[in-house]
């Protein structure tokens, strides 16, 4: 167990319970995923890129990518359906917790101009998204090693009701949220 998750067991599960006033600790919303995607647009051209794309966020995240496909053809980007188009990995439990200490406290300060994530990038069900803009803010992607500089969307999915209640969360989390 991670020292992030004996945290969110004692501590924040008590602030959270104080301030929204919950009668059980079952209430209390917390982590339950994080799916980290990778669109490759330049899969149609290269078919390596996609391999590469994968490879990177395996050494992300220490799981095994899963290549997306593209769910109906739309002629203007060239792409049919069925055709592989990005990859995801969903994190749970411990590897979860890693990747978020690790996005926290290295990855996001290493960001140039930094001044903390929106706040409002909640989609209303207590689930938050955000984009990184490159994979080289993570210290194991080696910049030598990289054929292409690709950004990538993070998903916190929350057992939260409301977009307050995951933002509470996600501060005593350790989110940088922007003032």
């Amino acid at each position: 167990m991670t020292k992030l998750q004996e945290t969110y067991k004692n501590e924040i599960v008590q602030e959270l319970m104080k301030k929204f006033e919950y009668k059980s600790v079952m209430q209390v919303p917390k982590l339950e995923k994080v799916v980290i995607n990778m669109g490759v647009s330049d899969v149609r051209d290269n078919a390596k890129a996609l391999e590469s794309a994968m490879r990177d966020l395996e050494i992300i995240t220490g799981q095994k990518a899963v290549a997306t496909t593209a769910k109906k053809s739309i002629a203007g980007f060239k792409i049919r359906e069925g055709m592989k188009i990005g990859c995801k990995v969903t994190l749970r439990a411990d590897k979860m917790y890693d990747f978020i200490t690790k996005l926290f406290n290295v990855a996001l300060p290493r960001v140039r101009d930094f001044k903390g994530l929106s706040p409002n990038s909640f989609d209303g069900r207590g689930n938050y998204t955000m984009g990184v803009k490159e994979q080289l803010i993570f210290p194991e992607i080696e910049y030598d090693k990289i054929d292409k500089i690709r950004g990538m969307d993070i998903i916190f999915v929350t057992t939260a009701q409301t977009d307050e209640e995951a933002k509470e969360l996600l501060r005593l989390l350790g989110m940088p949220f922007s003032k």
